[in-house]
This record gives structure tokens, C-alpha cells and sequence, in this order.
């Protein structure tokens, strides 16, 4: 694994760098601002690299706008970025993960803790390239951004996948890590809660591989839009379940705020490849307030808005047969 450390603090970039060496395995460049980090990430002739760890707090543009910058280059929009800083107000925490970090180590760190961090990259990366080379395999010499193989290419339902371009949607995994951060930092008052695409499975059968990845996607984005007007993070974890974080202990009504979506994907007109419409609304879980859980606890609260979303799609489709049942006795 090639890594990139962007710091203006050389000492922090020497750690780094016998850090890195220490481990085995990976390489490391280093930049010491922003103008330099993009001029090695630009060049034409380098190794590519596979993962960047990011200072905040920088003269000129700071890291944070740096992980925007490099999420918006088609080469980096799913490279793994930790943030490596000392800023520790959930302001930045927040920021960092909006703006498509995936991982936040505060300094000082622990060695332990970092290299944990760095194996965690590997391993996702390792992942990343197995799942590339099976697609490849499986459609030979094809070009895999061309639109008929986008159509062929199918995420398996129940795996989550990442989502591009869409403000405040992120990858599982850093909605995970973000989580944790703030359990272990006891930065509390925040509510998760998940919705659930109805019927997913019987539209994940009807859809193309990139059918059913524009659902997913205008789905977030019509989530998205139903909280823009509050702080919000959202991960599609799979099976047609979102899992959303807001902050500042609002706690929206589920009702009002399954309406809210509901109404926004009819206004968008959902449509298979061919222009036949395609009915896709949404079921809100429970809210689960992450006051007093830290720890695991607080991952669990994800695990537990997820399946609560899950139960009330499956409680909408129960009802909905039960009255189309009672209408044909009638």
C-alpha cells in the first residue's frame, strides 16, 4: 500500500514516515501543504496511491477541503482518507466525515491505535482489488465504466456500496467510525434511525445492474434533500436500508419524515432504462437516541435503527395485503 502524509509539522511527518517503515509491507510520500500534496497526487509518472493521511489545520487550505478536493477526482472518489489531527471539537469530527473522510485519528496518537487503523485500510483496499478482478474475470477484456457492462455489474442486495456526489451521504464503514468516535469521545445527543426502500427485493429483481444503482443513489439523494435544513449524516448499509445520524437532538417525527421522502421521490419520477415508471417510496424504524451509549453499545444503536427500519417495511407490505385481502372478500 502507497500512502501520502499531508502535514505541515515535519516532526509529525518523520513519525510517519519510520512509522510506515516500521510497519513493512508500504511506502510513503509526504507533503508539507495542500499546493504540494495535489502536484504529487497530478503527476503522470509515480505510483498511484492508495491511501491519504490528512492534517486539518494547515496554512492555506486546510485538510478538510483537501479530502473535498480529492473526493471530487475520479481517480480518488473511494480511496481510503484518514485524518490525522489534533483538532478534536466535533465541528471538525463532523466536517471531516462530510467531507468524505472515512476514518479520524486525534493527536497524539497511540502507535497500537494507528497501525490498527493503517491494517483496517489494507484490509479494505485488498477487498476493494479482489472484488476489481472478479469483475473483470467475469466480463474479460470489456470495459468496465462502459454503460452495457454498468448494466450487467450488480452489487449483491445485502451489501452496502459507496455513493457519489450526493452531500452528507457516506461510505458504512466511516458512518461506523464516526459513531464510535463519538461514543469513545462521550460527544453525545445525537439520534440514528434508518429507512427502508419497500418491496427492495422484488425491485432488486425487476432492475439492471445500473438500474439499481441510480435507485440507491436517487434515494439518498431524496433523503438527502428531506434533511438538508438540519445536520445530517447517511450510509446506505445495504438491503435498501439507509442509516441516518442527525445532530443537535432533533428528533424528527417518523411519519412526517417518511412523507417528506416519499413526496420527494414522487416529485422525481422515478423510471426504469425503457421509461417505465418505477415505484420506489420509503418506511421509517425507530428513532434511537445515542445518549448514555458508548462503546459497542453505540454501534449496536446502528444495528438496531436497521432492523427496525427493516420490520416497519415488512409491516407496510403486511398491511397493505391484508387490505387488498379484505376489499376481494368484500
Amino acid at each position: 500500500m502507497h500512502l501520502l502524509a499531508v502535514d505541515d509539522d515535519p516532526i509529525i511527518l518523520e513519525l510517519l514516515v519510520e512509522f510506515v517503515q516500521y510497519l513493512g509491507n508500504h511506502t510513503i510520500e509526504t507533503a508539507t501543504c495542500v499546493t504540494d500534496a495535489l502536484e504529487l497526487v497530478a503527476r503522470e509518472n509515480g505510483e498511484k496511491f492508495d491511501c491519504f493521511l490528512l492534517d486539518i489545520q494547515m496554512p492555506g487550505t486546510d485538510g478538510i477541503e483537501l479530502c473535498k478536493i480529492l473526493r471530487g477526482r475520479p481517480d480518488h472518489k473511494s480511496t481510503p482518507i484518514l485524518m490525522l489531527t489534533a483538532m478534536s471539537d466535533k465541528a471538525y469530527i463532523d466536517r471531516a466525515f462530510g467531507a468524505g473522510a472515512n476514518d479520524y485519528v486525534t493527536k497524539p496518537f497511540e502507535i497500537d491505535e494507528l497501525r490498527g487503523r493503517i491494517g483496517l485500510v489494507d484490509s479494505l483496499i485488498t477487498q476493494q482489488l479482489k472484488e476489481a478482478g472478479e469483475n473483470q474475470q467475469s466480463f474479460g477484456d470489456a470495459e468496465l465504466n462502459s454503460e452495457d457492462t454498468a448494466n450487467e455489474i450488480k452489487h449483491p442486495l445485502y451489501e452496502p456500496f459507496k455513493i457519489h456526489d450526493v452531500d452528507g451521504v457516506i461510505e458504512h464503514n466511516a458512518l461506523e467510525n464516526y459513531v464510535s468516535l463519538l461514543s469513545q469521545k462521550q460527544l453525545f445527543g445525537s439520534t440514528v434511525f434508518a429507512f427502508c426502500i419497500r418491496g427492495i427485493a422484488d425491485l432488486y429483481k425487476e432492475t439492471s445492474g445500473f438500474e439499481y444503482q441510480c435507485l440507491i443513489t436517487d434515494v439518498s439523494e431524496a433523503i438527502a434533500s428531506s434533511l438538508e435544513k438540519n445536520q445530517f449524516l447517511v450510509s446506505y448499509a445495504g438491503s435498501g436500508v439507509f442509516v441516518c445520524v442527525v445532530e443537535r437532538g432533533w428528533q424528527p417525527d417518523p411519519c412526517s419524515i417518511t412523507d417528506r421522502v416519499n413526496l420527494t421521490l414522487h416529485h422525481m419520477g422515478l423510471c426504469f432504462n425503457d421509461g417505465k415508471p418505477m415505484k420506489a417510496s420509503v418506511s421509517t424504524g425507530e428513532m434511537v437516541r445515542l445518549v448514555w451509549k458508548s462503546g459497542d453499545k453505540a454501534i449496536d444503536a446502528l444495528a438496531t435503527a436497521f432492523e427496525s427500519a427493516e420490520r416497519e417495511s415488512s409491516r407496510f407490505a403486511q398491511n397493505l395485503e391484508d387490505f387488498w385481502y379484505a376489499r376481494q372478500s368484500a
